[in-house]
């Protein structure tokens, strides 16, 4: 019975992995986990007009030009990548 459960368990955990790209894996690194919060914060707040409309008045800039810089962001929006080790 135990061992049902372990492989339905793993299933669905790779079933939610293939479906959810941000939710990581063990090989995921802190800048790749970092990454996908951020981007998932700035497409959060583009999607929602009502946090765009916050934003336009705390900046004084205008909805359109808030969803422009929040999309810019999203390219990198934790700086380059780190360089990778060669091992």
């Amino acid at each position: 019975m135990s061992s049902e459960l372990r492989y339905t368990a793993n299933t669905q955990l790779e079933h939610l992995h293939a479906r959810y790209t941000g939710t990581g894996h063990a090989d995921l690194t802190k800048y790749e986990w970092l990454t996908h919060q951020h981007r998932d914060t700035l497409a959060s707040i583009v999607g929602h007009p009502t946090l765009n409309s916050y934003l336009a008045i705390a900046e004084n800039e205008s909805i359109g030009r808030i969803k422009f810089e929040m999309t810019e962001r999203m390219l990198q929006p934790c700086g380059p990548p780190p360089p990778k080790d060669e091992d």
